[in-house]
């Protein structure tokens, strides 16, 4: 029987076909080499023939879970299995050493269990979430193999333990969970696990800094008529430069569109309209801002926030004077000033358009944050 057929009668499927009988239960023999403070702020960078996926490790809620996934990583464990199973937008299952023999795959999902006792805890099954593969009705059968959670599955709260979760790449877990796969849920290819590596959780960027610490910063705006070089303005308005740092960080801006042009007056982009989907991790960078509003002229070279009628409506979306902006002041949040390139921002103020849409596409290709120089 399936290793993870609660997985099967939750998403309303069939029972899988007889498979090899699961290994018999035995006592627990994993002893975890380490403290909880050297579990702590660690993060697992999996990488995949079909991307990478970043998890957070989360010792509190089960250690010893957490010891062995580091240990099974940090010693090669995991390079050359693959994913065994998944079911579409369900979970996807890897972790089996036995995974690693093509010709054992009739025993895939039976490898690398019985080392764990149970750490039942209150972390739910929600997307992202990774817990470790039972054998059934076998609460302290854990071990190497893992299970993550494409989409929330909250039936499976309390009946599998939690030890870790998706932060960056959850829709690569989801592009797996959908790929073409038997009637028992085994890929029809191999999905394989080239490295798991444990690393130091990084600190946020920009979150602590101060006001003095931001105007540090330049950033560089490449686009498909030129490079444009801001300075950043952190003591008119310090949150909205924070937020513009980490949304350029993340890629948040790269391969936008310059949706609109009007000569003499301002050039507009950073639209989410105008480019690619942002994956989930960019997604959570986005959100409201709040207005900060000074009497700053709107000169050309002035970079501010746009927004619609609410004050507090800004996201991501900005605008560069062109020429005298003077109207808009008070009104928006300027933020940021160019440097260099005010050649490039007059050339694509006076292109072709059709209202105030270039008639040819115009792309913010990329923003770099580098030290001010």
């Amino acid at each position: 029987m399936s290793l993870l057929l609660v997985f099967v009668l939750l998403l309303q499927r069939q029972t899988a076909p007889a498979r090899p009988a699961p290994p018999a239960a035995r006592p627990a023999t994993f002893q975890n080499p380490y403290s909880l403070d050297e579990m702590r702020g660690k993060q697992a960078v999996v990488e995949t023939s079909a991307g990478n996926f970043v998890i957070q490790l989360l010792p509190e809620a089960a250690p010893n879970h957490v010891g062995l996934f580091m240990k099974i990583a940090r010693d090669g464990g995991y390079a050359g299995t693959i994913v065994h199973r998944v079911i579409r937008y369900g979970i996807i299952q890897a972790g089996d050493p036995l995974s690693k023999d093509p010709a054992k795959a009739t025993q895939y999902g039976q490898g690398g269990l019985n080392q764990l006792k149970a750490e039942p805890n209150a972390e739910k099954h929600t997307a992202g979430a990774v817990s470790a593969v039972l054998i059934p009705n076998q609460r302290d059968s854990a071990g190497a193999q893992f299970f993550v959670c494409a989409t929330d599955q909250p039936a499976l709260d309390g009946q599998y333990d939690v030890f870790g979760r998706v932060v960056d790449g959850l829709e690569i877990v989801q592009q797996i969970s959908a790929v073409e796969a038997s009637p028992q849920g085994a890929p029809l290819s191999r999905i394989t696990i080239t490295a798991v590596t444990i690393r130091d959780t990084p600190p946020e960027p920009f979150v602590n800094d101060t006001p003095a610490d931001l105007a540090k910063y330049r950033a560089t705006l490449d686009t498909t008529m030129g490079a444009i070089e801001l300075e950043f303005l952190a003591d008119k308005a310090p949150e909205t430069v924070r937020n513009f740092l980490r949304l350029a960080t993340a890629g948040v801006f790269d391969g936008v569109g310059v949706h609109r042009a009007v000569k003499n007056f301002v050039i507009q982009t950073g639209a989410l309209a105008y480019r690619p989907p942002l994956t989930l991790s960019q997604q959570k960078l986005v959100h409201n801002l709040v207005p900060e509003f000074t009497d700053t002229p709107n000169v050309p070279g002035i970079v501010s926030m746009a927004r619609g009628e609410a004050p507090d409506s800004g996201t991501t979306s900005f605008f560069i004077c062109a020429g005298e902006c003077r109207s808009l002041d008070g009104k928006y949040a300027v933020f940021a000033r160019v440097v260099n390139g005010m050649d490039v921002v007059t050339r694509i103020s006076n292109v072709d358009v059709d209202g105030e849409t270039p008639r040819s596409p115009i792309t913010l290709t990329r923003v770099t944050v580098q030290p001010k120089r």
